[in-house]
């Protein structure tokens, strides 16, 4: 790599360094996930959000770049690239995996619900215009 691309390949490597983070923080967020961790759950988002916010002001920076056309017929800048693109298929996998897990555990808490209040009010269970189960608790307590 000649010097005269310096610049372009510290951005490679700064965008490098943000997507590792990004991966750290994805792999945390899963554990907070399992975890039920709701406060460690906010912070990883206002951080991740923070970290994406960098890794879009740097892929401008990058796609900005005078040296960029030049740069992009050389071999390390093809493996530099090569690298970012694993990072980044590594970084949807695991924010798949998270979005599964999520998804899960909210279909697992709905049941709880659904068996709570089946099993509180089993004749006044009703649903709602949108599907949802209700206890209905009209008739109890009421005197005419």
């Amino acid at each position: 790599m000649n010097s005269q691309f310096e610049p372009l390949s510290s951005l490679l490597q700064q965008q490098q360094a943000q997507l590792d983070a990004l991966l750290l923080l994805l792999r945390q967020e899963l554990a907070a996930l399992a975890a039920r961790d709701i406060e460690n759950l906010s912070a990883n988002t206002a951080e991740k959000q923070s970290l994406l916010t960098e890794i879009q002001a740097t892929d401008s920076k990058i796609a900005a770049s005078e040296l960029l056309q030049t740069a992009s017929e050389e071999p390390w800048f093809k493996q530099q690239v090569a690298v970012l693109e694993q990072l980044l298929a590594d970084c949807k996998q695991q924010n798949d995996v998270n979005q599964l897990t999520l998804e899960q555990s909210q279909l697992t808490l709905q049941r709880l619900k659904t068996e709570l209040l089946s099993a509180r009010g089993k004749s006044g269970l009703t649903y709602t215009n949108k599907g949802k189960p209700t206890v209905d608790n009209i008739g109890k307590g009421i005197k005419a």
